[in-house]
């Protein structure tokens, strides 16, 4: 037989030389980039890091004077990140306080252990 033709076995797949890819799970899939989306954006990934940074929940007031851009691109990228499930937040008073969840505690960590930092 000559090099590079298809033999019964090959072509019934019995003698492949790799496995095809296995399925997905569309779920998690749409999940993680939601995830992934959320802090794919400068300003929201620079909230998540001050917020997770803090001691205690972070008020929107002191984040928009971090940061640098209006109340109310603070309030979007704050409603992104608890959307995605990446901070909660709670009410006192007026105010809005925000906290990092147990997903970006670890989500975090795992990329300064990626970068060989550990703030």
């Amino acid at each position: 037989m000559s090099k590079g033709t298809i033999t019964d076995e090959t072509a019934e797949g019995t003698d492949t030389c790799c496995a095809p890819p296995r399925d997905i799970d569309s779920d998690a899939m749409a999940t993680d980039l939601q995830l992934l989306t959320a802090m794919g954006n400068d300003t929201r990934y620079e909230l998540l890091r001050r917020i997770t940074n803090a001691d205690d929940g972070v008020c929107v007031c002191d984040l928009e004077a971090a940061v640098g851009v209006s109340q109310s691109a603070v309030s979007q990228a704050l409603s992104r990140l608890y959307t995605a499930g990446l901070v909660t937040r709670r009410k006192e008073g007026s105010w809005r306080y925000y906290e990092p969840t147990e997903t970006t505690a670890a989500l975090l960590e795992t990329l300064d252990d990626l970068r060989g930092t550990h703030e």
